[in-house]
């Protein structure tokens, strides 16, 4: 029986560790059929490591979002690599640490900007680097972490997810005309390098021992793995603009 990614060509962004989301992802997409090619910053040779311990040889491409010729260079090395793409995964989060751990009324301008840049508007910028690769039926899926809500500890990145997340759907908008759906997951907290940078990370993530209705395992990241990889195959031809949660239901229970 063939994967439900079967023959798609996915490039696939933040493969930092194996905990992490987008590792899983590539391992399931790999799993499932794909072609995967990655991309990495700022040490693409910590992502080579990491890539070996994936199905399959993946290549990996340095690729700096707020970096303009980095982008312009991208579409040039996928389509000697893979001639062209069906999926783009974007899973790419960085503030600095003044804009999070309980400092969100004394963050300055600057530390805000970087984090909208690199959170938010990189979801724009990988796509339309992306683009000329892409053909009808493509999917773009990103990674958020509920943003109707102000979460402890998060602070300015709660804003930036929000900011990610308006984006989506406006490149759904844009993208729809030409058949490319541009979707999110939400996922609850995983136990991931970009985590561990979040000062206060385990009060945040405390809230799922007591909420959500299905027990939320913190070291498993592979359930919003394959949320991504479901919303790069072709079965939701229809969904874009949406956000897909992958978080145990903790998202429908109140207080």
């Amino acid at each position: 029986m063939s994967g439900i990614l079967d023959g798609k060509r996915i490039l696939i962004t933040g493969v930092l560790m194996e905990s992490s989301i987008a590792f899983h992802t590539a391992k399931v997409a790999q799993e499932q059929g794909a072609e995967v090619i990655l991309t990495a910053f700022p040490r693409p040779t910590l992502t080579e490591r990491i890539a070996k311990k994936l199905p399959k040889p993946a290549k990996v491409i340095e690729l700096d979002v707020t970096n303009t010729e980095h982008l312009d260079r991208l579409e040039g090395l996928v389509r000697a690599e893979l001639g062209g793409l069906d999926g783009v995964v974007h899973s790419i989060g960085f503030a600095p640490q003044d804009a999070l751990g309980g400092n969100f009324l004394n963050t300055p301008f600057e530390s805000v900007a970087t984090a909208m840049h690199v959170s938010a508007f990189s979801l724009k910028s990988l796509t339309m680097a992306c683009r000329p690769l892409m053909g009808s039926g493509s999917s773009v899926v990103g990674l958020t972490f509920d943003a109707q809500f102000a979460w402890p500890q998060y602070d300015w990145m709660g804003p930036a997810k929000a900011a990610l997340e308006a984006t989506s759907r406006y490149l759904a908008r844009d993208l729809g005309p030409d058949n490319i759906r541009c979707n999110l997951i939400s996922a609850g907290p995983i136990g991931s390098m970009a985590a561990k940078s979040i000062p206060g990370f385990a009060e945040l993530a405390s809230v799922w021992d007591d909420r959500s209705p299905l027990k939320w395992d913190m070291s498993d990241p592979e359930p919003a793995g394959r949320g991504v990889v479901a919303l790069l195959s072709d079965w939701f031809p229809m969904t874009t603009g949406e956000i897909i949660h992958v978080d145990g239901g903790l998202h429908a229970i109140g207080a």
